[in-house]
């Protein structure tokens, strides 16, 4: 796959859970300092309230058993209900009603009189207070239904109006809660038991209860505050959502949706048994579209465009507008077969979106497996690439030829395997050109009439260390690519002319060798300057260099192309056209082109014979390269008939297998010592 680091935009979510659960621990935080506060508060009520109860519970029990008078008449002074329990369970003494709950109870241990331990019991007549679990409890539900009763029995009294007398005294009422306490009689003979009536100040449990209110009210507020801030949020954030998601043209799924939304659904545990497909999809031509008919019109075919990839789309499958003319979408798809059908459907629906336009779709796909582990069970995929995956299906649309209408390709081995060579030149190549690995080669051009030795082209090759020998279509096409061909071209041009003149110092007879200086270097006004300088500075005779432009190279800039040539020729440079024929509008440029020598593009020659249809071509072509006073080299010469056939023509010079294959500087230079003796 291409490793391409990720720089995609995000939205930067504004989390609202650690809001929410600091909300929660403050809530449980009030909660429990309530909780405590409560039980503290109710210990010394209780503390207070009993301890006239404890107090009139010793003099009870001592009463029965210090001073032996076991009257019940003198026990009912007291004016408490109370009975005495023997060791043995049988009643002593009964005193009023029997209401205690004896099932459980709770120790309590008075502040007041330290030195005592009581128990406390519930009663029947009420479940404020139950001890539960050797603990009293205090039912706030039954307290407030104590309270509702109070109000009921007096329906003056209101838990808001409430308040001191204008005599600045409390007003009369409570709120009894009435419960059994006891303690073991001093001679150990058994128990006492004695019902007690806790009693509450309305008055102050109205002032409690609106506090509680007033707590909870503002509790309250604060989170409905905190509610309508959690809401207002996400309204913030999803609109943000649709405008950073939404494409201007289409109005619809954009390329950062496409991979927020697609990486998750790809990685999901539920869909990890799927097989998913992830196509780029481009329309060709679109800028002509727009040229022809205008931008507006451009726009909205992209937008039918849209819908019509969207129309083909299964539920939870994506389709998003990129940029200019380019798609993408996201399939679910369960086989190879699955998708070059759907393939099929989806270009033949894209070419039927415009009815009065034929429209030429490019389709690159990459499919995302099922991914196993070392014992074959399937497993997530965590670490997957969304837009790794998109490159690979773009890499498979590149692949596709510009013309020859829709069509559509898959990502598979030979592209990786492209991709990690182009990887490598990239990664190599500057280090290759300041160690000198690129080597110069001289391909010789012969008079087909004399066959006398006239001059040569400069071509490249590779001789790396650690990846041998390396043809040029295996690296140029990639530095033509990446733009390195310019120092490419720089590189072949001082070593030329280096050679040039170390021949010359050494009295060897030279001929004028052509460099090729690529398309790219012609989008720099001062290049004529650039070329003169480099061959100044090594002191070779301009006359001893031409310079070679591809075809394609006329058709960039006219006007700077014309001004260039004409400043070479002024400084003493040839210059020649190669590839004359293959493919361009040429004859148009020789009519404004200053040029010097006319390079016979090589398809004229292939195959054994030169004949019929060919043999006028070639001939028209010289004889026209002569009437404009150009000179003629044909590329590509292999058999004696063409040479022969040329030389008929006068064709001034022949570069091809038939004289010489490209060769190392010294072969080179072995033919240049031959021809000098």
């Amino acid at each position: 796959m291409f490793r391409k680091k990720s720089r995609r935009l995000k939205i930067r979510k504004n989390r609202i859970w650690p809001t929410a659960l600091l909300f929660l621990l403050m809530s449980a935080a009030l909660f429990v300092v309530m909780l405590i506060t409560g039980s503290v508060f109710i210990s010394y009520l209780l503390d207070t309230k009993l301890s006239d109860s404890f107090e009139t519970l010793n003099t009870m029990q001592k009463v029965w058993t210090d001073k032996g008078d076991k009257d019940p008449e003198h026990m009912s002074e007291f004016n408490m209900d109370c009975f005495i329990l023997n060791n043995e369970g049988k009643t002593e003494l009964m005193i009023g009603s029997d209401t205690c709950i004896r099932s459980a109870s709770a120790e309590f241990s008075s502040v007041l009189q330290p030195d005592k331990e009581y128990l406390i019991y519930g009663d029947t007549e009420s479940e404020v207070l139950v001890p539960e679990k050797g603990e009293l409890e205090f039912k706030l539900t039954k307290f407030l239904s104590e309270v509702g009763r109070y109000l009921d029995e007096n329906k003056d009294a209101s838990i808001f109006t409430t308040g001191i007398n204008s005599d600045n005294t409390i007003p009369n009422g409570s709120i009894n809660i009435p419960i059994w306490i006891s303690t073991g009689l001093s001679d150990g003979s058994g128990t006492i038991y004695a019902r007690t009536v806790v009693s509450f100040n309305v008055n102050y449990v109205f002032a409690i209860i609106r506090i509680v209110l007033i707590v909870i009210v503002i509790y309250l507020v604060i989170f409905v505050l905190m509610l309508i801030n959690v809401i207002s949020n996400l309204r913030a954030r999803n609109k943000l959502a649709r405008q950073f998601y939404k494409d201007v043209t289409t109005g619809g799924n954009n390329r950062a949706y496409f991979f927020a939304k697609g990486e998750p659904a790809v990685r999901g545990r539920g869909n990890a048994k799927k097989r998913y497909a992830v196509l780029s999809i481009k329309l060709m031509n679109y800028l002509s579209f727009c040229v022809c008919h205008s931008v507006s019109e451009g726009e909205k075919l992209i937008c039918r465009i849209y819908d019509t990839v969207n129309s083909k789309l299964a539920r939870r499958e994506l389709a998003a507008h990129f940029d200019s003319a380019d798609f993408a979408a996201l399939l679910a798809v369960n086989s190879d077969g699955e998708l070059t059908a759907r393939l099929g459907t989806l270009t033949e629906a894209l070419e039927s979106a415009d009815s009065d336009h034929r429209l030429d779709f490019h389709i690159g796909a990459y499919m995302i497996d099922v991914q196993t582990d070392g014992s074959g069970r399937i497993k997530r995929r965590k670490e997957l690439d969304l837009e790794e995956c998109y490159n690979n299906a773009f890499a498979a649309r590149e692949s596709l030829p510009e013309s020859g209408g829709s069509a559509y390709a898959f990502f598979d081995a030979k592209l990786v395997e492209e991709q990690k060579w182009t990887d490598t030149v990239v990664e190599r190549q500057q280090r290759a050109l300041e160690s000198e690995e690129f080597v110069v080669y001289y391909q010789p051009k012969y008079d087909p009439r004399t066959d006398e030795l006239r001059g040569a082209e400069a071509l490249i090759r590779w001789q790396s260390p650690e990846l041998g020998f390396i043809t040029p279509y295996r690296f140029i096409p990639i530095f033509e690519r990446n733009g390195f061909i310019t120092e490419i071209d720089h590189y072949m041009l001082t070593h030329v002319a280096v050679e040039q003149k170390r021949w010359l110092d050494q009295g060897i007879h030279c001929v004028p060798v052509s460099v090729n200086i690529s398309r790219a270097h012609f989008i720099e006004e001062n290049l004529a300057e650039q070329i003169r300088d480099t061959v100044d500075s090594v002191g070779t005779p301009h006359g001893l260099i031409e310079i070679e432009l591809t075809e394609s190279a006329f058709f960039d800039d006219k006007q700077l192309m014309i001004e260039t040539i004409t400043r070479l020729k002024s400084y003493g440079f040839t210059v020649s056209m190669d590839d004359f024929g293959s493919g361009y509008s040429s004859l148009n440029s020789l009519k404004d082109m200053p040029l010097d020598v006319l390079k016979l593009d090589a398809e004229f020659f292939r195959g054994e014979n030169c004949d019929g249809r060919d043999r006028i071509v070639v001939a028209e072509a010289i004889r026209l390269a002569r009437s404009l006073n150009m000179r003629t080299v044909a590329e590509g010469v292999e058999v004696r008939e063409q040479v022969d056939f040329l030389a008929e023509q006068e064709c001034d010079m022949i570069q091809g297998y038939y004289y010489a294959k490209p060769m190392p500087k010294e072969e080179f230079e072995a033919r240049l010592e031959v021809k000098e003796q």
